[in-house]
């Protein structure tokens, strides 16, 4: 039994969800099918509720543009009149509920972390309803079924949850049994489950990546498939390096590092489920659907170069807090992380010394987290400083840390090209570590790097 997710880079078109639907019925084994939106309909959805204040108006163009959208796919992915006749009025339904959201919005004059939730899941809805009619179209028997109906329960934090693997295992299994005796190809929902009381609660940015590796521990897959529109994990960005090459396998913790160091093939948290009952990831490319690109599994496989890949990201800033004494002193630590973290802020990594403390957070968070710690007095605190301006990179290969000059190959590359570093990290991971620098230094130093371990 498998798992098969596809992303919203393979959903753009009514084209992209025949040659999807044609890629299922094909498929010969047990499968449960997870989706994301269609491209970009979960930003457009964002962008407006990032605005400052909200109109009728406003509220009218969004749901046309998302009506035109879907049923132009529509048009384009259904043959039968019927099923496509049926289907729009269904669009229309989800989309008539989506226009009453935002209009609550609008008249009570708050945005709260639920109902953006809940409307950043409309994208993944609709995507599931036409995925489910164009299955139909070509005579499979599928059928959808939304994350919050069907008891992917989740620790309730809005924007960002996880799920509650234990209850998800048991609420899923009875469910999905029962569908695929009856011939039928479940259709699931990504990117989003719901709190205890039913309300819905997103994964975060690729949350539908998490999904199905939280459903492939429900059920106990035997792999799970995720379907991009690239080969998969790459030595580096191949936006920066043309030369960049794809990684044939990589274990659970060299990606669990890569993509929490800013690798966006997957979701964070996408390798914690599967790893606890060591089912396999495949990244296959919905081009090449006769191949796989990146295997990640449980085998720690060693290579003669150490590095296996570079992975980088600009969202990050540091606040350091100076103080003599300030590192050794008892308390002084908690009670900084205490103040930020009762904001529901999550601190990616602590760097101390004698004499400083260092916080590496989301550049999103950094002012509201550098504004709360100089609000309090905390005692041996002498000043407070931030800077966004900056870069992390990440050198990851399985035990890294244990192999002789690879971190002054790192550094002699870097400082060949006149790059300070900043901070270094090292120890805390069997198979990465990172440094800073500033952020506009960042394509030299990657290029040095990788020249230095996959060009000679």
């Amino acid at each position: 039994m498998k798992v098969m997710k596809f992303g919203g880079s393979n959903l753009l078109s009514g084209e992209d969800f025949r040659r999807v639907a044609e890629i299922i019925k094909n498929e010969s084994d047990t499968k449960i099918v997870v989706l994301s939106g269609v491209n970009g309909v979960t930003d457009t959805l964002q962008n407006y509720l990032s605005k400052k204040k909200y109109a009728e108006k406003s509220i009218k163009k969004l749901i046309k543009k998302l009506e035109e959208i879907h049923i132009k796919i529509v048009k384009e992915s259904i043959k039968n009149e019927k099923i496509l006749k049926g289907l729009e009025k269904e669009i229309q339904l989800k989309l008539r509920r989506l226009e009453k959201l935002l209009r609550g919005v609008l008249y009570l004059e708050e945005l709260s972390a639920k109902s953006k939730d809940l409307i950043l899941s409309f994208g993944e809805r609709l995507s599931v309803l036409i995925m489910t009619n164009t299955l139909k179209d070509i005579n499979v028997n599928s059928v959808g079924l939304e994350s919050d109906d069907i008891g992917f329960i989740t620790d309730g934090k809005y924007g960002n949850a996880s799920a509650i693997l234990s209850k998800v295992e048991t609420n899923l299994k009875k469910q999905i049994d029962i569908i695929l005796k009856d011939g039928q190809i479940p259709i699931i929902t990504g990117f989003f489950g719901c709190n205890k009381n039913g309300d819905t609660t997103i994964f975060g940015r690729n949350g539908s990546d998490y999904s199905a590796a939280v459903i492939g521990y429900a059920i106990n897959a035997d792999v799970v498939e995720i379907w991009k529109d690239v080969d998969g994990f790459m030595t580096v960005d191949p936006d920066i390096i043309k030369e960049a090459k794809t990684i044939k396998n990589l274990s659970y913790e060299e990606v669990a590092e890569l993509s929490y160091f800013g690798a966006r093939i997957l979701h964070p948290r996408t390798i914690d489920p599967v790893s606890k009952k060591q089912i396999p990831i495949l990244i296959k490319n919905i081009n090449k659907s006769y191949g796989t690109g990146t295997i990640i599994n449980g085998q720690k496989n060693k290579l003669k170069k150490p590095v296996k890949s570079i992975a980088f990201t600009t969202d990050v800033a540091y606040i350091k807090i100076f103080g003599s004494g300030i590192g050794y002193k008892p308390g002084v630590l908690s009670e900084i992380v205490s103040h930020i973290s009762s904001e529901s802020i999550n601190i990616k990594s602590v760097i101390t010394s004698q004499t400083c403390i260092t916080l590496i957070l989301d550049k999103d968070h950094i002012t509201q987290s550098y504004n709360i710690l100089k609000s309090k007095k905390i005692s041996t605190v002498e000043d407070i400083q931030k800077n966004e301006k900056i870069a992390l990179i990440a050198i990851v290969g399985q035990g890294i840390n244990k192999k002789y000059g690879v971190a002054a190959r790192v550094f002699n590359s870097i400082a060949n090209q006149k790059i300070n570093i900043e901070m270094i990290s090292a120890g805390s991971s069997n198979a990465a570590y990172y440094f800073i620098i500033n952020q506009n230094k960042i394509k030299n130093a990657i290029k040095a790097i990788h020249n230095d371990f996959f060009n000679n």
